[in-house]
């Protein structure tokens, strides 16, 4: 039954966000009068990062949306939601879905530093510990990031600093990205 929920969770969750993409992709086509309050759309961008891993028994997948507000060409603010579902079948299933905050500094165009605050809901299950055993926990995280950035791209490295190795959450406090915004 749980599997049902989380599976329909995840068809929904995919349809809103492919609704919300057309959606954006024809509003930018349309001519719409702009907004008296003034250019406010015009700093805003959309990206995110996406990941999926098969292999022998064997799935990760992630999606993870964001939008952020240029304030000038040094310094964007955002926030994110991220979905994560990761199984080892027959031993280990993991979901994971929460919010994150975002700063972005950019000294010259090409390098970016980021700080990002992100809190997650963590549900993981141990089916192959001579019985099945869950826990349920929220996890949060403080990232410092650095990168370079070509174009709306950037690929950079980042490191948890409130990173506890018994939460059951990142196998490393370091993480490399790759972070798109349009």
């Amino acid at each position: 039954m749980k599997s049902s929920i989380s599976i329909s969770f995840y068809k929904t969750f995919l349809s809103v966000i492919f609704l919300m993409a057309s959606a954006t992709f024809y509003a930018q086509e349309a001519n719409l009068p702009k907004a008296k309050t003034g250019d406010f759309w015009e700093h805003v961008r959309f990206g995110g990062g996406f990941g999926l891993a098969v292999g022998n028994d064997y799935t990760d997948a992630t999606i993870a949306p964001s939008a952020i507000y240029n304030f000038n060409e040094h310094f964007a603010f955002g926030t994110g939601l991220q979905f994560s579902r990761l199984k080892k079948k027959h031993y280990y299933s993991s979901d994971l879905y929460g919010g994150s905050l975002i700063g972005l500094y950019n000294p010259i165009e090409e390098i970016q530093f980021s700080l990002e605050l992100e809190e997650v809901n963590v549900h993981n299950q141990y089916t192959d510990l001579g019985g099945n055993f869950k826990e349920s926990f929220w996890n949060t995280g403080l990232f410092l990031g650095a990168g370079y950035q070509e174009g709306n791209v950037t690929i950079g490295a980042r490191v948890n600093v409130l990173y506890d190795k018994d939460k059951n959450v990142y196998g490393s406090a370091f993480m490399p990205f790759v972070r798109a915004y349009f």
